[in-house]
């Protein structure tokens, strides 16, 4: 298996790994959001491949603390092809992102899974994640 930055021309594996999750077609925004993180300097997006197959991938950003002398590096997105889950990939890409986190300062990782995603959370809890029970979300009027 093969770790490495993810390029633009990975947009079509992204958006199918996406969909596993349960996100409806993210084609059409696919190509712009993978050039704005990649060109971002606190944004790592990495893929996971096997040949040239991407068998999974996982975006991290990097915050700043105000108060705090380490920053933070927020999961946002991580999938593996649902095939090939339970064989250590997302083990080995977990470990990875941890690495470059650590590299930029951070102290720290988080990650928001959504409780009804019942095997995710438990792969936390296995990689040392402890859980936070408190997450507010208030959605914006974008565009009105």
């Amino acid at each position: 298996m093969n770790i490495r930055p993810a390029q633009v021309n990975d947009s079509f594996a992204l958006s199918a790994l996406l969909s596993e999750l349960g996100y409806g077609s993210t084609d059409d925004v696919m190509t712009r959001r993978l050039s704005q993180l990649i060109a971002d300097e606190k944004e790592t997006l990495l893929v996971a491949e096997e040949g040239s197959t991407v068998l999974g991938f996982i975006s991290l950003h990097f915050i700043p603390q105000l108060a705090l002398a380490g920053d933070f590096a927020r999961i946002s997105y991580f999938c593996i092809a649902e095939g090939e889950r339970s064989k250590g990939l997302g083990q080995q890409l977990l470990a990875h992102a941890e690495q470059i986190a650590v590299r930029h300062g951070c102290d720290r990782m988080e990650v928001h899974c959504n409780a009804h995603r019942h095997k995710a959370n438990q792969f936390y809890l296995r990689e040392d994640y402890e859980e936070s029970p408190r997450y507010h979300i208030k959605p914006l009027n974008v565009g009105q």
